[in-house]
């Protein structure tokens, strides 16, 4: 016998529907992630206090599913990054190491155009790849993890990950990831903080 069975689980935890537009899922709670929660993300602090003095606009928001906790389950959440910048740096989500280090996430883009930066834990090695609609990115166990939105319309997004896995945003706040993703002539570049 296993823990869990079909009849175990509300439908609720079984079928969602995913509101692309207003990047929620069904009647889940909408975690929202403002300008004033994203202090020492930005590269540029004097762009970002000028920003923030303007309007604590809404960067992102993560509506989250999890059916069942335990030994093979999956947890899983639906992302929608606003696009916009502070000075030249694009909108980003904080980002976050997996409490249970050794879980990998699965991203798979829905809506929108931008670009996942990864950082391993230790090295610092940093990796940016495309992010999009019919984009899947696949993040190693032991690697931080930011979504940032590149284009001009809302980045929607989903991601899986184990039911273990938690987040970790306590060393992202102490060091940051290494690199920046800014504009510079009308493209998306990766440069050193």
């Amino acid at each position: 016998m296993h823990p869990f069975s079909l009849s175990s689980l509300a439908k609720e935890n079984l079928e969602t529907h995913l509101d692309l537009p207003s990047g929620t899922i069904d009647h889940r709670p909408r975690v929202e992630r403002r300008l004033s929660d994203l202090k020492g993300c930005f590269r540029n602090h004097e762009a970002y206090e000028e920003a923030l003095q303007k309007e604590d606009a809404l960067i992102y928001a993560v509506t989250s599913v999890e059916p069942a906790t335990g030994d093979g389950q999956m947890h899983y959440g639906l992302g929608i990054l606003y696009p916009g910048k502070i000075g030249n740096e694009y909108y980003l989500t904080k980002g976050h190491l997996h409490a249970h280090r050794v879980a990998a996430e699965v991203y798979v883009g829905l809506q929108g155009e931008g670009q996942m930066l990864l950082e391993e834990e230790g090295t610092r090695e940093s990796r940016l790849l495309p992010f999009g609609k019919n984009t899947v990115v696949y993040v190693p166990g032991h690697t931080a993890h930011r979504t940032i939105n590149t284009g001009s319309d809302p980045l929607v997004y989903l991601g899986i990950y184990p039911s273990h896995a938690g987040h970790d945003y306590l060393p992202i706040a102490q060091k940051n990831f290494r690199m920046v993703v800014v504009e510079k002539d009308h493209r998306s570049t990766m440069e050193i903080r």
